[in-house]
């Protein structure tokens, strides 16, 4: 019997979460190294899943399926293609930074007989379980990236909600404009706002896989798309339509789509920017890959037939997010209305159904990650310096900390898709692929990028340049720990952008697989080369 693998990855954290809470409370210290070197070793793993999976070989690769509950046809089925193996990767390699840049994020803020009483009145922050829950969230996260059965997913799909709940509502941002009690209300309906949202789409899409279960009598994805695909088993149009919406809405709520987008300006702007970008890098990209993975191989005529409603509602988020990250005065809220129009053009790029849109929504979803983790970061580094969430409270930055304002304008110009950085390949694929069959909403998609050059640059402006403010003379630039973080974030925007090609073989073959479960072929040239 082989080496578990896929199981070994997602077990990992799972198990570092639990002896990360069971650290005795005086030990923060040992927590967080013991947190950090469990997310190290997941990575480990992850990269040994990435150099083992074979591009040119089956469709899932490092499979395991176990009998589980029979009774139903429920398995402990796990498996990768080339899109799951890539964002598995991308979550085990985001966490270790998330966890560094959160180093002191749950520390109490006085220490001695002031942290008891800061404790008995309810506001010490236990760092054992701000990092215990941030494994846990990984752990999940991994396990949905590699479900092949649609029940185990859907349990991981709803489970990682809980702990993303405390992590928003118990561990939110202490540079908030207000009073303590007001601080905590506003974190307390952002958590309670996101456990909704999420909840009612989880709660649609049980009715769908139950419906599913009842349809084809078991919950396996590969043999379901298999049946699709050979003609044994048949849906009626309507029964696949209505079982294609109760899954897409609730992945559309988790990824974010407009009009169910609401509830990510609310967490990101009350957590802290390590949560943040564990939010928009990590947990809502199972819903863009849950649209690939589940909407497409097991509905493909819904998908076909959803299409045109579903690119209209893209193409909204695209320029909608952006408009309103223009007149953002909160720096996180702004981050977060620019990831609603990047979490549009993934999703156009998915519907496009084109090869070059479906690559380019594929590499989208690995290098949003990387840009966001980068931007919001380091506006958690200077966040957390001054004190304040507030653009107007900046200005001068790049004068007293040139380092940080200089990452700052890196994951600036890599969210605007500068060419040369990684997220352009993935916009330029999306927008060729839409363009190539639907030429009207790629041009308006393209007002997008215009838009997220004015939100970036004039955010950059704002915080980094003119007269240096009183309040930031004495900032200091970033720590070792907080270049630490940083480094590596840019150094992947930069080779990712020149040269994406490792990513590029991984990720098109799986690409192909989908183009054909939902039989579509790419576009013919209108116009001939010449001979």
């Amino acid at each position: 019997m082989s080496f578990p693998l896929l199981t070994a990855t997602a077990v990992l954290p799972a198990l570092g979460a639990i002896a990360t809470a069971a650290v005795p409370a005086a030990r923060r210290t040992a927590a967080k190294w013991l947190a950090l070197l469990v997310s190290l070793a997941t990575l480990v793993l992850a990269l040994v899943v990435l150099f083992r999976f074979d591009p040119d070989g089956d469709r899932y690769q490092l499979t395991e399926s176990h009998a589980w509950i029979a009774e139903f046809g429920v398995r402990y089925e796990l498996g990768v293609d080339g899109i799951g193996v890539a964002l598995v990767a991308l979550t085990a390699l985001l966490i270790p930074f998330i966890i560094l840049a959160g180093w002191h994020d749950a520390d109490p803020q006085e220490t001695g007989a002031a942290s008891l009483s800061s404790f008995a009145a309810g506001r010490w922050r236990p760092t054992q379980g701000f990092f215990a829950l941030i494994l846990a969230v990984e752990a999940m996260v991994i396990i949905s990236f590699e479900a092949t059965d649609v029940f185990l997913f859907y349990i991981f799909f709803e489970a990682m909600l809980i702990p993303m709940y405390f992590l928003i509502g118990g561990f939110g941002d202490r540079a908030h404009a207000g009073s303590d009690e007001n601080a905590a209300a506003q974190r307390s309906y952002a958590a309670v706002k996101f456990l909704l949202y999420n909840l009612v789409g989880g709660l649609i899409m049980l009715a769908a896989v139950i419906g599913l279960y009842v349809v084809a009598g078991n919950f396996s994805l590969q043999e379901i798309a298999e049946a699709r695909a050979n003609g044994s088993l048949d849906m009626a149009t309507n029964t696949e339509r209505w079982l294609f919406l109760g899954f897409f809405f609730a992945f559309a709520v988790k990824a974010p789509l407009w009009p169910l987008h609401t509830w990510l300006p609310n967490a990101m702007g009350e957590a802290t920017a390590p949560v943040a970008v564990l939010i928009t890098a990590v947990v809502d990209k199972v819903g863009t890959f849950a649209m690939l993975r589940f909407c497409l191989q097991l509905f493909p005529e819904a998908s076909k037939w959803a299409t045109p409603a579903i690119l209209v509602l893209a193409l909204i988020s695209i320029i909608y997010g952006a408009l309103l990250a223009v007149g953002q005065r909160d720096i996180k809220r702004l981050v977060a209305y620019a990831s609603i129009s990047h979490f549009g053009f993934i999703i156009l790029g998915i519907f496009a159904m084109t090869s070059q849109g479906q690559s380019g929504a594929t590499l989208y979803m690995v290098n949003h990650g990387i840009s966001t983790a980068a931007l919001m970061l380091v506006a958690g580094f200077l966040i957390s310096r001054r004190g304040s969430r507030l653009i107007a409270d900046y200005g001068g930055v790049q004068k007293v900390a040139p380092v940080l304002a200089g990452t700052f304008l890196i994951g600036g110009l890599a969210t605007l898709s500068l060419p040369g950085l990684a997220p352009f390949v993935s916009e330029f694929l999306v927008l060729v692929g839409t363009f190539a069959r639907y030429p009207v909403i790629g041009i308006i998609a393209t007002f997008g990028i215009v838009l997220a050059a004015l939100y970036v640059l004039v955010l950059y402006q704002r915080t980094m340049t003119g007269p240096v403010k009183p309040e930031v003379a004495t900032m200091p630039d970033l720590r070792v720990r907080e270049l630490v973080v940083v480094a590596p974030l840019v150094v992947l925007l930069v080779f990712l952008g020149v040269y994406p090609k490792p990513l590029t073989d991984i990720v098109n073959p799986a690409v192909k697989q989908t183009m054909s479960d939902v039989d579509k072929k790419d576009p013919q040239p209108e116009v001939e080369a010449a001979k």
